[in-house]
């Protein structure tokens, strides 16, 4: 199957009352394990290449790496720059092969943000990519503080910015390794009262399952970022690995059991905010 865009499934997922997740990828082995989860799933993924990724990895082999795994599954898997902080990331993503690009500009005016991400979003219809953009800043565990989107200026970013969805902060944080994220109801509900655009939750993995569950069925989120939790799975599967048999030394040997435990725990997520079995 080609590769997706963000867009088609997006549209798809906010229409049907399910959300996608957008899978932090640092590597061949969680990729590989996201791809599969998908199929046997037979649900939507989103592979992302955000800054930690790209600074291990080039781009340019990153995108043949996610249009290799994107156009051989069976189902829509979408290959996404995540976090590009300059108008460059964004055209290195497109040039390589990825059908999304994000242009995170939430640190910056929003006029500022609205007229670079319009420029992306021009390069990025031409050659038939999405863009996701952000209003609001998600903050980090142990780290910089949340800002919380202001609803009449996502309103101004969707009506001049042209994006295909739009990432806000309503309690999401990033990098959390316990699922304690207080989700604003209410601030969301005035977002979603302001805007059309499918929304995006980035920092997913400190947000409840149950509320993420909630949020796809209930809300126009139709977006869930998570990483920490499946880097958890990767980390943990590596160390029992290393301690089962410390004689080993092979890098394959090594990460190998890494997949399956990875990509179980891939299905728990898709499966929970994903579209409800006929």
């Amino acid at each position: 199957m080609t590769a997706a865009s963000l867009s088609d499934v997006l549209q798809a997922a906010m229409g049907g009352g399910y959300a996608v997740a957008g899978l932090v990828v640092l590597g061949w082995e969680d990729a590989c394990a996201y791809v599969e989860a998908a199929e046997q799933a037979g649900i939507p993924i989103i592979l992302q290449a955000g800054p930690g990724c790209r600074a291990h990895t080039p781009v340019p082999v990153l995108g043949k790496m996610f249009r290799h795994l994107a156009d051989r599954a069976g189902v829509p898997v979408v290959c996404h720059i995540d976090h590009g902080y300059s108008l460059e990331d964004c055209l290195e993503g497109i040039d390589n092969g990825f059908t999304s690009v994000m242009f995170d500009g939430s640190k910056l005016p929003i006029s500022e943000n609205v007229d670079i991400t319009a420029r992306i979003v021009e390069k990025a219809r031409a050659a038939g990519v999405s863009v996701e953009g952000e209003v609001g800043f998600v903050g980090y565990a142990e780290g910089a503080a949340s800002a919380t989107t202001d609803p009449g200026e996502a309103a101004r970013f969707e009506r001049e910015s042209g994006a295909d969805a739009l990432a806000i902060s309503v309690g999401n944080v990033h990098l959390q390794t316990e699922k304690t994220a207080g989700i604003d109801f209410k601030v969301l509900a005035s977002i979603e009262a302001a805007t059309t655009l499918p929304l995006v939750l980035h920092g997913g993995s400190g947000i409840p399952i149950e509320t993420r569950r909630k949020l796809a069925r209930e809300t126009r989120v139709s977006k869930f970022n998570i990483g920490t939790e499946l880097r958890m799975a990767f980390g943990q599967a590596l160390k029992e690995n290393l301690q089962s048999h410390p004689e080993a030394f092979d890098r394959l040997d090594l990460l190998k059991p890494t997949i399956p435990a990875v990509r179980d725990t891939t299905l728990q997520v898709i499966r929970n905010i994903g579209p409800t079995p006929p």
